[in-house]
C-alpha cells in the first residue's frame, strides 16, 4: 500500500446548474431533483461546493477508488478515498495518509521506543474501575450518543496495524484485581510505522480511511468493495451496477451473499471466529463489532435504498446512486454538527464557508486521546419486543444466547437486555431483536458520563463469551458475579492508555499548552475538589489508600460542605475535558471540506431534540424526499424524534443496577 502525500488526482465532479441537488434541512435533510428549467435547484439549503472548474468527461481517474467521470452522472461527487477535496492539494485528508500532529512525537529515544510508565492494568483498576458506581451522562444523553459516536469514528479513522505485539502486564495479586486471566497478559497489536518513519525520524501512524464525514462506513473507499456492495454485476466497476445497495431482506448482506465471489475483508471478533460465515459486510471493516454499530449501518443502508426508490424512474442507475450517496453523506454531516456535538456539550464557532487553506486531516492527538469516549458506553443494550410478535421459541432462543428476557404482560412486551459481551461480534442477533425495536431502545436508557470510569464489560471482558464453568450466562450481565464468568481479561481502557504511548502522545500539560490552555499544577485543578486526599473513612487504609478496594465503594455523592448531591450537579460534575481536541480547524471540521451540507435557514428543525420546527418541503420541488428523524418499529426513519436526550434524564429498566 502506498502512503500518498501528493497527487494530481481530482476525485470530485462539478454539478451543472441544471441538475443542482438541494439538500433541505427539514429535520435531518431532504432532497429533490429540481426541474432543469427552474431555479429551484439553487434555492434553500444545498450541498455546498465552492466554485471549481468543471471537469470534462474525458478526464480519467486512477483505479484507486477515486470517482469516475461518467456521462450518466455528469455532476460533482466525492471520490471514494477522499482525494480531490482540496483542488490545490488533492491528497489532503485522503485514505492512507499519515495522521498530522499538533505536538511533537514523544518517544523514549525520540524515534519510536515506548516510554517506561506505570502498568496500564494497574492504572485501570484504580482510575477506570466502575465497581459499585453508576454515574450517568452529565448532558442527559441516551445510548444514541455513543452509538452515533462510534459510527462517526468508523467514518473518519482506522489505524494501520502491524504484526508487532504489545503486551499489558496483568498482576493477579493486585488487591484491586477482581478478574482471573489465564492468558497471563493483555495483548494488542502495535500501530504500523508509516513508510520512511521510525528509523531516523520519529515514528508516525497511518489512517487507512479518509478524514471526511463522507459516509465511508456505508460505501467504503475502493471501487472493488463498492462493486460488491451494490446490487448487480461483479466486475470491479460499480458504475454499471444497480443504484441500490445489496441487502438481505433489509439487513446488511452476509459474507456469503454472493456465492460466486469472495466477500471483501471484514474484521472478525468474539464468536465470529467460530463461524465466520455469520459476519456481515459494509463499507467499513469493523461493522460486526457490536450490534449497535451494525444497527445504525443497517438503518443507513435502508435509507440509501429508500432515497433511490423515491427518485424519478427516468434517471439512470449511476446518477440515482450518486444522488443517494450525496444526500446520505450530508445527512451524516448534519446530524454530527447540528445534533450530536451540541448534545455532547461541544460548542463550535459558526461555519463561515469552505477555506482551502485548512488541512482537514485527522490529527494523531484527536484520534488517539481526544475522541476516546469509551467511558460513556453502557454495559448493555435494552429493547422491547411486542408479545404478539414474540413466539416462545424466539424468546427462548434469545435467552439461550445470553440475552435477559422479562415479560411485561400488562404492557404487552418482552423486555430484553443484551450485555455487551453478547452484542460483540453477533450480527445475527439484530434480526432476532428487530431493527426498529433495537434502535428505539437506544433512546430508552441514559448513557454513562464522559468521565474516567469504564464499564467492566469493556474494561475486563471485551469481545469474550462466558466460559464453560458459568452455570447461567444471565448471571454474567453485570455486578460482582461477572468476574466469575470469564477466565481471560481484555481491557479497552488499558489498551487506550497503551495506544497513547504507542503513538507518542505528549504529557497532559504539554497537550493543554498545544491547544492554548493553561497547564495545571495539581490534581485538584482537574477534579475541582479542595483536596487530593482520600476521605477520612475508617474502612479505608490511610497508609495505602490507593491499594484499598474500599476506595471504590461509593454509595452517594457529597460536595465539599458534606451536602448530598445528585449525579450531574455542578458541584460534583467532572470538569470538562480537552474540548479543544474535538473537531476544529485542525480536525474533521467543516472549514476544510469543500462539499458540505449547509442550512440556508428555510427549513430548520431540532432533529433529535424536541422535534419542533417546519419540515415542509419547498413548494417548487417536484420530487419530495423527506428526511424524518425517528425510527419506526420496522427499522425505518419516519417523521418524529430520535432523541439523544432522554427527557427523564435516566433510562428505563435496570438503569440503577450496581456494577
Amino acid at each position: 500500500m502506498s502512503i500518498s502525500r501528493h497527487s494530481n488526482t481530482k476525485g470530485t465532479r462539478r454539478l451543472p446548474r441544471a441538475l443542482a441537488l438541494p439538500v433541505l434541512a427539514s429535520g435531518l435533510a431532504g432532497a429533490c431533483l429540481a426541474d432543469p428549467d427552474s431555479d429551484a435547484a439553487l434555492e434553500g439549503s444545498e450541498v455546498a461546493a465552492d466554485t471549481a472548474p468543471a471537469t470534462g468527461a474525458d478526464e480519467q481517474a486512477e483505479d484507486d477508488g477515486t470517482a469516475e467521470t461518467t456521462e450518466s452522472a455528469p455532476f460533482e461527487y466525492r471520490s471514494l478515498d477522499g482525494s480531490g477535496n482540496n483542488l490545490d492539494d488533492p491528497t489532503l485528508g485522503q485514505a492512507n495518509s499519515i495522521y498530522t500532529r499538533v505536538t511533537e512525537a514523544n518517544y523514549a529515544d525520540g524515534i519510536g521506543e515506548l516510554e517506561d510508565r506505570p502498568d496500564e492494568r494497574y492504572l485501570s483498576n484504580r482510575i477506570f474501575n466502575d465497581s459499585n458506581q453508576n454515574v450517568f451522562s452529565e448532558n442527559g444523553v441516551t445510548h444514541w450518543s455513543f452509538v452515533w459516536g462510534q459510527f462517526l469514528d468508523h467514518t473518519i479513522g482506522n489505524r494501520l496495524t502491524s504484526d508487532e505485539e504489545l503486551v499489558i502486564a496483568f498482576d493477579p495479586d493486585d488487591p484491586l484485581e477482581e478478574f482471573t486471566n489465564d492468558l497471563g497478559g493483555i495483548t494488542t497489536s502495535r500501530s504500523a510505522a508509516a513508510e520512511g518513519t521510525g528509523v531516523d525520524t520519529p515514528r508516525e501512524q497511518v489512517n487507512t480511511i479518509s478524514s471526511y464525514i463522507d459516509a465511508w462506513a456505508i460505501y467504503g473507499g475502493a471501487a472493488e468493495r463498492l462493486d460488491w456492495l451494490r446490487e448487480g454485476s461483479l466486475d470491479g466497476d460499480p458504475t454499471n451496477n444497480s443504484a441500490t445497495l445489496l441487502n438481505d431482506d433489509g439487513h446488511l448482506p452476509s459474507v456469503t451473499a454472493r456465492a460466486d465471489a469472495e466477500a471483501p475483508d471484514t474484521d472478525l471478533m468474539g464468536r465470529l471466529f467460530a463461524d465466520p460465515t455469520a459476519a456481515v459486510v459494509a463499507g467499513d471493516v469493523r461493522v460486526n463489532e457490536n450490534i449497535g454499530l451494525t444497527a445504525v449501518q443497517t438503518l443507513f443502508l435502508r435509507e440509501h435504498n429508500r432515497i433511490v426508490d423515491e427518485l424519478p424512474d427516468d434517471l439512470d442507475e449511476e446518477t440515482k446512486f450518486q444522488i443517494a450517496r450525496r444526500v446520505v453523506s450530508g445527512l451524516q454531516q448534519w446530524i454530527t454538527y447540528n445534533e450530536f456535538l451540541p448534545a455532547m456539550g461541544v460548542e463550535l464557532d459558526s461555519y463561515e464557508g469552505y477555506d482551502p487553506t485548512v488541512d482537514p486531516t485527522i490529527t494523531n492527538e484527536f484520534a488517539t486521546v481526544g475522541y476516546r469516549a469509551h467511558s460513556q458506553i453502557h454495559g448493555e443494550y435494552e429493547a422491547e419486543i411486542a408479545l404478539d410478535t414474540a413466539t416462545e421459541d424466539r424468546l427462548a432462543a434469545l435467552e439461550q444466547g445470553g440475552v435477559s428476557v422479562e415479560l411485561d404482560s400488562e404492557a404487552g412486551v418482552a423486555e430484553v437486555a443484551i450485555p455487551l459481551n453478547v452484542a460483540f461480534g453477533n450480527p445475527e442477533l439484530l434480526p432476532e431483536i428487530g431493527l426498529g425495536n433495537f434502535l428505539t431502545g437506544l433512546s430508552s436508557e441514559a448513557a454513562y458520563a464522559n468521565d474516567e470510569q469504564i464499564d467492566n464489560q469493556l474494561r475486563s471482558v471485551l469481545f469474550q463469551i462466558p466460559g464453560p464453568d458459568a452455570e447461567n450466562p444471565l448471571d454474567c450481565l453485570d455486578g460482582s458475579a461477572i468476574a466469575e464468568c470469564f477466565s481471560g481479561v481484555n481491557d479497552l481502557g488499558s489498551i487506550d492508555v497503551l495506544r497513547s504511548h504507542d503513538h507518542g502522545m505528549p504529557s497532559y500539560n504539554e497537550l493543554r499548552l498545544a491547544y492554548g490552555l493553561d497547564p495545571v499544577g495539581s490534581f485538584t485543578e482537574l477534579t475541582g475538589e479542595d483536596t487530593d486526599e482520600f476521605p477520612r473513612d475508617p474502612s479505608i487504609d490511610r497508609r495505602a489508600a490507593i491499594d484499598d478496594p474500599d476506595i471504590l465503594d461509593f454509595v452517594l455523592l457529597e460536595d465539599a460542605d458534606g451536602n448530598v448531591r445528585r449525579a450531574g450537579h455542578s458541584r460534583v460534575r467532572t470538569p470538562p475535558r480537552l474540548l479543544s481536541v474535538l473537531p476544529t480547524r485542525r480536525g474533521p471540521g467543516k472549514a476544510g471540506v469543500r462539499t458540505w451540507l449547509v442550512d440556508r435557514g428555510r427549513h430548520r428543525r431540532a432533529a433529535w431534540g424536541n422535534g419542533r420546527g417546519d419540515q415542509r418541503p419547498p413548494r417548487r420541488c417536484p420530487s419530495r424526499l423527506s428526511y424524518p428523524t425517528r425510527v419506526n418499529d420496522r427499522g425505518r426513519l419516519e417523521p418524529g424524534v430520535m432523541s439523544y436526550v432522554n427527557p427523564s434524564g435516566f433510562g428505563g429498566r435496570g438503569h440503577n443496577r450496581r456494577r
